[in-house]
């Protein structure tokens, strides 16, 4: 296609697309209700969901720690050997933020040898299920 008629083309797309047309995966128009304008700007809410999220995921280990106890891999010593890198502090400290933000939940057995166990809450399964999927991509694109 010479560079003329794919400037006409996707000419008459745009202005299909200004009157309330939309081009879909297989190039084919359908019609719908005109787009709304963007938003200028995100909401204070927006804002802070975005900062509680990158507080939770947004540190190297976060990920590592949720799949890990979604693989069962339940007491602080097995997280250490399973994760490969990191230290005691930074297990200590990811855990601390994660039971805070509510995507685990720790249980202690109390005995003669005393042991902690970490477990995912429901909503600590759906963003595993998430991570997964990030996962999944990373390693179809990569």
């Amino acid at each position: 296609m010479t560079f003329t008629a794919h400037f006409e083309m996707s000419q008459n797309w745009r202005n299909r697309a200004q009157n309330g047309c939309h081009i879909d995966d297989g190039m084919n128009l359908y019609e719908h209700a005109p787009m709304k304008a963007p938003k200028k700007f995100l909401s204070l809410g927006e804002r802070s969901a975005y900062h509680c999220l990158e507080d939770i995921i947004g540190c190297k280990w976060s990920a590592g720690v949720v799949a890990a106890i979604h693989e069962n891999i339940k007491r602080p010593g097995e997280l250490e050997r399973y994760i490969p890198g990191i230290s005691k502090k930074i297990l200590n400290e990811r855990l601390r933020k994660l039971l805070e933000f509510g995507i685990i939940q720790r249980k202690e057995f109390p005995g003669k040898i005393p042991h902690v166990e970490y477990s995912l809450t429901p909503t600590g399964r759906q963003l595993a299920k998430i991570l997964h999927q990030i996962k999944k991509l990373n390693l179809l694109h990569s």
